[in-house]
């Protein structure tokens, strides 16, 4: 069985954005030689997630405005009590972006089959920023045959 594995960048916009991955990672699939296995989609920040939905613009924006029901960044929350935490200067108030990111998930394992992601007809891997603006990195790990 063969291991590779490959880091993308992700430029976020402010706030919340949902971003179709989908191709990048069937770009690094397609750079390897396996045919089939599966691949880990990680994201290696704690105000990121991702998710397997549809790609469709209003659904997105509903998922948005179901997310800042959850957490709304208007409450008052201990994490951002910054005067009481050692951090840097220009760190945020962001603790309804960590507690957004765990209603969701840092990772998702999906089967490939024939050299392509096994996604179903509507399926997409979307990257949620919950802190933007920033640059993010995702680690993909494939295994299998080739």
């Amino acid at each position: 069985m063969l291991i590779i594995h490959q880091l993308i960048e992700i430029e976020t916009n402010q706030g919340i954005n949902i971003q179709n991955i989908t191709p990048q990672i069937q770009d690094f699939i397609a750079s390897t030689s396996i045919k089939n296995g599966q691949i880990l989609v990680f994201s290696l920040h704690t105000t990121t997630a991702l998710a397997i939905n549809e790609n469709e613009t209003r659904l997105l924006q509903d998922v948005k405005v179901f997310l800042q029901k959850l957490a709304p960044e208007s409450e008052c929350y201990l994490h951002n009590d910054l005067h009481l935490r050692d951090v840097p200067e220009d760190e945020p108030m962001n603790a309804h972006s960590h507690l957004m990111a765990m209603m969701l998930s840092t990772s998702e394992v999906i089967p490939v089959v024939d050299g392509k992601l096994a996604l179903g007809t509507w399926q997409s891997v979307l990257f949620f920023e919950l802190d933007g603006p920033r640059k993010r990195t995702v680690f993909l790990q494939i295994s299998g045959e080739y």
